[in-house]
């Protein structure tokens, strides 16, 4: 199945597989500004360091990821490096609550996300409506507190061959807190300018001593509150039975309302000189509402009078559980090989209510509240990793590193109550109004196990030149097997200047969520006044094998990068890196495909009821270039000393391939695309191809002064009209904060988005009849400024 020669010649001289993961080194550096921190992510030797590294990586401290006013790690990560892009879309049912982010452009289920070096769990939630990352179930990272967090290490490289499936775009590694002592504990509270989006959070974290210094154990919380924002406008349009009032504000248009808490814990016992104890996981709950479509009063089809005589907007509410564990024993045999042994077991639960509703074909009587059903996601994985250093007689030993890995992933789609997806009436709609239910026969239980053997070899060749080769071989019960390979190297040509680069293919496989998931939605179009419900299959369904679906395949890579390492002058680090990644059979959502001829087919196979649909296909191949450019400065200014940073990212996604219509389409005479205009103008325009950020951070005995500057690119939304497509130009925000230190207390009083800058406005196509200002591709929201306060003890 494999199709690349470099995963075979890779596999055909060493044993297939990976750099296996690291654990995180007992002492930790705070300044991120240097290339001479030592790095854990994406190599195995003991002491290699970002400037040393033959990929691209960034390190973000949790300083860094404190210095803004967010709450969320996603937000924080998307602030401090050009090349992640986590925009804030609403009214898109779940993902309003489950937000993807996105690395370099791909999609956001092809970053790998790990926690000290162990594979994190997926959410549960897959992304269906109108956003970035449609189709895709990625990692949830705001499950993860920061107040948890010595620093994240983001690998910007492909890395499939050194950690598996997913790794296509790079890895994100949040190495947690190990201190044995210290700790923190703060109080911060916020709000946007425009009156609306408090925030308050209360955090804290300490560390533990045990057995007289033979192990440690560090405790993380916090607690968030987050009321709603919303930037909704007045119905502008025509006034009609399934429209709102002429002037009536009638949706909630921004940020939900949340309420989280989460904890972790990170440990280790030396239990002798060669054996030690490890374990860290966390545990995460969030109670997100968010809102659909509003329901006019006369809708003949969505509203029951007697119960709304003024229309409704229905509730969407997401109850999150998260839950992850790793514990594990390393050691070493005799003085030559070290080995680790662990279990990781992940978990996530997305339970889903609808309120302030109801099920029009159920009538008066309908309740107006529903438990829709649940999603849920369990990951188990055993690895044993082993490692050595090698003596070949070069200029320093070379490390060896290999391991296997076995996966057990589960997905299951639970049912709603009765009422959450009935249609007793089948004259009108079934089903809570704003989300429906899962019914029992779209709902399942499924599972798939994987199998794995990955080595990795790397040395110094000489002083100046050291390289790495990397292999995985892995097999899959669903889909059959698949392999990697990666090849690295980096030239010093002096102190000064180094030259790095990398050849990698890699794959991600389809999710089970993506090959199982079933559902009906109510789709609202930009220019059309009515909605439509459209129903999601699996591609094994009969409705799918009608429309000429395939089984799902995974996706392959090969990427490529070269970059410079560059200290010009004492205190001025730059890395420049550029790439170029081609995904084939990339996984995407079918166009809806409705309309009369479209049930006509079904019907002629046989199946009735249904009036369209849609679905996965390995349809698409995409090709991305770009470049990072990252710069840090440091100098005396005063009594203190100014760190400067910058960081640049310019990409370009362009889709290379779509595959033809299948025959059952063309036999049919349907005038179909397999994918839309709208889907491809998401995936290579719906992101900002530019994004810089400028920053400098004055600290003096007792002050810390901040200022951020961020320019986020232009974006393009691409409607089925084509006359409504939109070019949202590019923005510059500011961010500012000031800190005083007095003993072990700090007060910091701060602004993100200074100058209150909202993206352009909507075209009034483009706006739902003017109630829709701003667009959900808007990389950086739509809630304005945002004025915060915060009060921190640190032991």
């Amino acid at each position: 199945m494999t199709r690349h020669p470099l995963a075979l010649a890779l596999l055909a001289a060493l044993v297939p597989v990976s750099i296996a993961q690291a654990q995180e080194p007992a002492e930790t550096r705070r300044d991120a500004t240097s290339l001479d921190n030592i790095i854990v992510t994406g190599t195995r030797v003991a002491d290699r360091t970002v400037a040393e590294s033959q990929s691209p990586i960034d390190i973000i401290t949790s300083d860094a990821l404190q210095a803004t006013g967010t709450t969320e790690l996603a937000t924080a990560l998307a602030r401090a490096l050009p090349s992640l892009n986590f925009p804030r879309p609403a009214l898109t049912d779940g993902t309003s609550a489950i937000r993807p982010a996105q690395l370099r452009g791909l999609a956001p289920d092809q970053v790998l996300v790990l926690v000290n070096g162990k594979r994190r769990h997926a959410s549960s939630l897959l992304n269906l409506n109108g956003t970035i990352g449609r189709g895709s179930a990625p990692v949830d990272l705001n499950t993860i507190p920061i107040s948890a967090i010595e620093r994240v290490e983001v690998l910007r490289d492909g890395a499939s061959a050194q950690y598996g499936s997913d790794a296509i775009a790079g890895v994100v590694n949040v190495v947690l807190k190990g201190a044995s002592e210290g700790g923190s504990l703060s109080l911060s509270h916020g709000q946007y300018s425009a009156g609306d989006g408090a925030q308050t959070q209360l955090a804290g974290d300490t560390g533990l001593s045990l057995d007289d210094g033979r192990g440690f154990v560090h405790l993380s919380a916090q607690i968030n509150q987050q009321d709603r924002t919303n930037r909704a406008r007045p119905f502008a349009g025509t006034p009609g039975p399934t429209q709102p009032e002429l002037g009536q504000k009638a949706f909630v248009i921004g940020d939900p309302e949340v309420n989280a808490a989460a904890a972790s814990f990170n440990a280790g016992f030396d239990i002798s000189d060669t054996l030690a104890l490890y374990a860290f996981g966390s545990i995460s709950n969030r109670d997100i509402t968010s809102f659909a479509f509003f329901r006019a009063p006369g809708n003949p089809n969505q509203n029951i009078p007697s119960i709304y005589p003024d229309g409704f907007l229905p509730e969407i509410n997401n109850v999150s559980r998260d839950r992850a564990i790793v514990a594990g024993l390393k050691g070493s045999f005799g003085e030559a090989w070290d080995w680790d042994l662990s279990f990781n077991h992940g978990y996530n639960n997305l339970e889903f209510f609808t309120r302030n509703t109801l099920n029009a074909s159920i009538g008066a009587s309908s309740p107006t509240s529903f438990y829709d059903g649940a999603l849920e996601t369990t990951q188990n994985i055993a690895n044993f990793d082993l490692s050595r250093q090698l003596d070949w007689g070069l200029a320093y030993p070379v490390t060896l590193a290999m391991g296997v890995e076995f996966r057990n992933e589960k997905w299951n789609q639970s049912p709603g109550e009765f009422g959450s997806y009935a249609q007793p009436d089948l004259s009108r709609p079934g089903g809570a109004q704003g989300f429906g239910g899962f019914a029992p026969e779209v709902s399942g239980a499924y599972s798939r196990d994987s199998h794995a053997v990955y080595a990795g070899l790397e040395a110094d060749f000489t002083e100046k030149f050291s390289g790495g080769i990397a292999g995985r071989y892995e097999d899959y019960d669903d889909f059959g097997s698949q392999a990697s390979g990666k090849l690295s190297a980096r030239y010093a040509f002096t102190d000064a200047v180094a030259l790095r680069g990398t050849v990698a293919s890699g794959f991600r496989a389809p999710s089970l969520a993506q090959q199982y998931f079933q559902t009906v939605s109510t789709i609202f179009l930009a220019g059309i006044p009515d909605p439509f419900e459209i129903r999601t299959f699996p591609a094994s369904s009969a409705v799918a094998q009608a429309f000429g679906a395939e089984p799902l395949q995974p996706e392959e890579s090969l990427s490529y990068s070269l970059g410079l390492v560059l200290q010009p002058v004492d205190a001025l680090y730059v890395t420049i890196d550029a790439y170029h990644i081609e995904v084939d059979d990339r996984i995407a959502l079918s166009s809806n495909l409705t309309g009369d001829d479209v049930r006509a087919l079904l019907e002629s196979r046989g199946i009735f009821g249904v009036n369209g649909g849609r679905y996965f296909t390995n349809a698409i191949d995409t090709r991305t270039r770009g470049i990072d450019l990252v710069a840090s400065y440091r100098m005396d200014l005063g009594n203190g000393s100014l760190n400067l940073t910058g960081g640049y990212n310019y990409t370009d996604t362009e889709i290379t391939r779509i595959a033809a219509n299948p025959e059952e389409l063309e036999q049919a005479g349907l005038n179909l695309e397999r994918i839309d205009r709208t889907e491809i103008g998401r995936i290579e325009d719906g992101f900002p191809n530019t994004k810089l950020l400028l920053a400098g951070t004055w600290s003096l005995a007792s002050m810390d002064f901040t200022l951020a500057a961020t320019r986020y690119g232009s974006v393009t939304t691409r409607p089925a009209n084509a006359a409504n497509d939109q070019t949202y130009d590019a923005k510059w925000l500011l961010d500012a904060s000031a800190a005083y230190k007095v003993d072990n207390w700090t007060f910091t009083l701060g602004a993100d988005n200074l100058l209150n800058e909202y993206p352009d406005e909507n075209t009034f196509p483009n706006s739902t009849n003017g109630q829709f200002p701003y667009s959900n591709l808007s990389p950086f929201g739509f809630n304005g400024a945002f004025v915060y306060g915060k009060i921190g003890y640190t032991w």
